[in-house]
């Protein structure tokens, strides 16, 4: 007599999620071939990406952070793209990431030491909106961003431990590299570029890097922070060479990686990124012996001798006369009046914006004119021969304290004075790897803080990679990840 097979419960799921594949296979096969190959790719990227972050968040975040700086490239010769298409992979990483907790009950947060001077930072600049200008376009868009920057820190912070401290630091440096190499190519191998990125002085065909940030200031000022980090691993793998070979690979490696995006800074010619790498350099070097008294002495040395080589005209003319000119960048005078020519129209459309931010701060010292609204202020303070605004004030100082006033600087600093403090802390009380990569982020702060001075590093996504930086910053030091693995 024929026995009749019922199917068990796990036969029934396995049948039924090969025939879901199928199907899904099937449609993704149809669109596929309706689709024009630019079309078919992004359909790919969002559902097998989306998929893998859904069983992942770690790679959500790796696609986020490859695909954020590709916004300004995306928007100006890719419109068919999204250009905000990072945006996605972030919503996609937070939502799976909270949905994990859910499912297993464990909604936990590790000890988190940035946590509160963020939120006094983004409780400021939420303050500062009370009565803002065009609040929609121009001011929740800017505290958005600082709301992912918490959200990134918290969800790095998480994530971090020894055995993922390498991936994720891969991840960074990872798109470090690929922008390096893109602005490399700009530079000097492709021999054509925009005309106002051309540098005549040294030769025909050779032009700014910019990578796809369509801008080399913030171009250099993100390489700038990247080096830093690169730069802050390589130097304690150097160190510990003697006692460890076994690290010798990793100095090698990480040397490598600073030699490529050093030539990128170079490339970039932005006198603001020199300088901030500069400033960098000088804390790395103080904080990279054990005792902090050789560093000063070794950055007295190192001072010295960069003095030598500038008094004995041993840099090249063209540096030098990038690295002296700077000097003009750090007056504040009024310029109504001032006759405008070609020589020094860079230098005065500065400083009329640094004057306007004086102006907005001067009228309303508190609060500001509401935080990411400098631009729509600008036309009530503008002076009269320069009536366009920038965008921003070409000063992330007066940037803030024109929108955000005395309390939204305030807490701005606040928040910078416990990220040097946290990082230094780590920087004495941890070894190897861990102990690099904080020499590293001590770097990156003191180069975005110099290059602040100059420019507004928070385009193009970047505030996403400063919050997976500031994650690094506050997690590292060996704390196990509390993310329920």
């Amino acid at each position: 007599m024929p026995v009749l097979h019922i199917p068990r419960h796990d036969d029934l799921r396995r049948a039924a999620a090969t025939a879901i594949g199928v199907t899904l296979a099937a449609v993704a096969g149809l669109l596929l071939a309706r689709l024009t190959p630019l079309e078919g790719a992004l359909f790919v990227l969002l559902t097998v990406g989306g998929a893998a972050t859904v069983s992942e968040p770690l790679v959500g975040l790796g696609l986020t952070l490859f695909l954020a700086p590709l916004w300004a490239y995306l928007r100006a010769e890719v419109p068919q793209v999204p250009a905000q298409i990072a945006q996605v992979f972030v919503a996609l990483t937070l939502a799976s990431w909270l949905a994990r907790m859910l499912a297993r009950r464990e909604v936990r947060r590790p000890p988190s030491p940035l946590l509160l001077p963020l939120l006094v930072f983004v409780g400021a600049a939420w303050l500062s909106l009370w009565d803002a200008v065009e609040l929609p376009v121009y001011g929740l868009p800017e505290l958005v961003k600082w709301v992912q920057v918490v959200l990134l820190y918290l969800f790095t912070r998480a994530h971090l431990d020894r055995r993922r401290l390498p991936w994720l630091l891969g991840m960074v440096l990872g798109v470090g590299l690929f922008e390096a190499g893109v602005g490399i190519w700009q530079f000097g191998l492709r021999g054509y570029g925009p005309d106002h990125f051309a540098i005549p002085s040294l030769g025909e065909g050779i032009y700014r890097a910019y990578g796809t940030f369509e801008q080399p200031n913030p171009y250099a000022g993100f390489i700038g922070m990247l080096l830093s980090l690169a730069v802050g691993v390589a130097l304690e793998s150097v160190r510990q060479m003697a006692a460890q070979r076994r690290v010798a690979l990793r100095a090698g490696l990480f040397l490598l990686i600073a030699l490529v995006l050093g030539s990128a800074l170079v490339m970039s010619w932005s006198r603001g990124a020199w300088l901030g790498f500069g400033a960098a350099l000088a804390v790395m070097t103080v904080a990279g012996p054990r005792r902090a008294r050789w560093g000063v002495a070794l950055l007295l040395v190192l001072a010295a001798g960069f003095g030598l080589l500038y008094g004995a005209h041993l840099l090249p003319a063209s540096v030098a006369a990038r690295l002296t000119g700077f000097t003009a960048y750090v007056r504040f005078s009024d310029v109504r009046g001032v006759g405008i020519n070609d020589a020094n129209y860079a230098v005065i459309e500065r400083l009329a914006h640094w004057q306007a931010a004086l102006e907005m701060f001067r009228y309303h010292p508190w609060t500001g004119v509401g935080f990411g609204c400098y631009e729509p202020a600008y036309r009530d303070f503008a002076l009269i021969n320069w009536p366009i605004p920038l965008g921003h004030a070409h000063n992330y100082y007066l940037n803030l304290a024109a929108e955000t006033g005395a309390v939204g600087l305030a807490a701005y600093l606040l928040l910078w004075a416990a990220v040097l403090w946290q990082t230094w802390r780590t920087t004495r009380r941890t070894v190897g790897l861990e102990r690099g990569v904080a020499i590293g982020l001590l770097g990156a702060w003191a180069h975005l803080a110099v290059h602040s001075g100059l420019d507004n590093l928070y385009v193009n996504n970047v505030h996403l990679f400063v919050g997976v930086l500031l994650g690094l910053a506050a997690g590292t030091g060996g704390a196990e990840s509390t993310d329920g693995r």
